[in-house]
């Protein structure tokens, strides 16, 4: 069997979250942004869930705004989507632009709202200004998704902010 490239490794170690063979590999002088064999970055493949693999690859200049080849999805869109709060803030801290669409117009804020992730969709409103009434490509604002989905805290949420934001 051929050995795993740098590269490899490095996504490897940060879909698992392990951050000691993450900076071990780092080391090796390995191009963060390069492309494993599957055609992401370790930044788009980490676990979610670990907020200092991101500031490591953040650190060693990974690129916060690496669009996925097919959806143009972010990691922003990941985390906001599963409800990352302490990961998304990493990215946004270190440069991710957290108001870049996808392929169907959908902002990270989009999907937290479907999701129904009530403390990610105040953060990107309230920290980040995104703007929540802006609709997807298919005419759906934030506020819309929530609905659909049934996520009423969000919704509602959403509902609230209405009068200050829209004058």
């Amino acid at each position: 069997m051929a050995e795993d490239t740098a590269i490899d490794r490095l996504s490897t170690a940060a879909a698992i979250g392990d951050l000691r063979e993450i900076e071990q590999t780092l080391q090796l002088n390995v191009n963060v942004n390069e492309k494993n064999k599957y055609g992401r970055t370790p930044l788009q493949v980490m676990k979610l869930g670990c907020p200092c693999v991101a500031e490591a690859l953040l650190r060693a200049g990974a690129d916060p705004n690496a669009r996925d080849p097919i959806l143009r999805l972010t990691v922003s869109h990941d985390a906001a989507r599963d409800g990352y709060l302490d990961t998304l803030r990493v990215l946004a801290q270190n440069g991710a632009d957290v108001n870049l669409p996808d392929n169907d117009g959908n902002l990270p804020l989009h999907l937290a709202a479907r999701e129904g992730h009530l403390d990610v969709v105040q953060y990107l409103v309230s920290d980040c200004s995104t703007p929540p009434f802006l609709p997807n490509a298919k005419g759906y604002t934030p506020r819309d998704l929530a609905f659909m989905h049934k996520k009423h805290r969000t919704m509602e949420w959403l509902e609230n902010i209405a009068p200050s934001q829209s004058s």
